[in-house]
């Protein structure tokens, strides 16, 4: 009986469906993350009657045919990238992006990381590097004398050298934007990498088309609502029971059908 394998087809969407949602969930205090939601297309269908077909001599037509689904499949889970909120943290190196832009780090391997996640801290060197002690791009290195480091929303980075008066500019840090954001590729480690559906990334400073600006002893939160997420939750849960009970209802069915035979 085909409504055995159509509902499984549903049922095994709608895991899909939990397992992005925990995700989210479980990353609500995640550093810049950006949620993920499941996207579904129906399977290809069975033509038994086709619209249009001819009914009569008279060339009378179906208005609608019939036709008979195959279930459902999970095509995509694209990130939403909108803008989390700003949370303050009264960390010098902290920052938050106010726009669509994204840091940009070099991975181990030599390739270009970018991300939403702007706590930095200092090597031992004094490189500016992220959590995992990957080195911001482009290289900004801050002297073990420097204090009171300031960045700028421009993203101009000056510090107080010795006992100088006047700050010294150490560097300049750079955005990246995509035409198409939810094309990225996450790595974990709140990084991601360009693919050929995002595109090339568009280096610019802070504060020009559209890249955003910068903020200071910040940091951008995930852009998780708790209770869209339950809610999608228990819409998941409802869809995964329903077809469970398919399954059940068809079986009934066929052991109805096999004791008549």
């Amino acid at each position: 009986m085909k409504a055995l394998y159509i509902a499984s087809t549903g049922m095994s969407a709608q895991e899909r469906n939990v397992e992005v949602i925990s995700n989210n969930i479980a990353n609500m205090r995640t550093t810049g993350y950006k949620r993920q939601r499941a996207e579904f297309q129906d399977l290809l269908y069975q033509q038994i009657t086709r619209a249009g077909s001819q009914t009569s001599d008279q060339g009378t037509m179906l208005p609608a045919g019939l036709e008979i689904g195959s279930g459902v499949r999970t095509v995509s889970t694209p990130r939403v990238m909108s803008q989390g909120s700003v949370s303050m943290t009264e960390r010098e190196l902290d920052i938050a992006i106010r726009g669509e832009g994204f840091f940009m780090v070099t991975m181990p391997d030599g390739r270009t990381g970018y991300t939403r996640d702007g706590s930095f801290e200092r090597s031992a060197e004094g490189t500016l590097v992220n959590s995992s002690g990957y080195a911001i791009e482009p290289n900004i290195t801050i002297p073990g004398t420097a204090t009171s480091v300031s960045i700028s929303a421009d993203g101009v980075v000056e510090a107080y050298l010795n006992n100088d008066t006047n700050p010294t500019e150490l560097g300049q840090l750079q955005l990246a934007r995509f035409v198409n954001k939810s094309g990225l590729e996450s790595l974990g480690d709140n990084l991601f990498t360009e693919t050929a559906a995002s595109g090339p990334a568009q280096v610019e400073l802070p504060n020009r088309d559209g890249t955003g600006n910068l903020l200071q002893n910040y940091l951008e939160m995930a852009n998780v609502n708790s209770v869209t997420e339950i809610a999608d939750l228990i819409a998941a849960q409802r869809a995964y029971e329903m077809n469970a009970r398919i399954i059940s209802g068809a079986d009934t069915m066929m052991q109805a059908t096999s004791q008549l035979r």
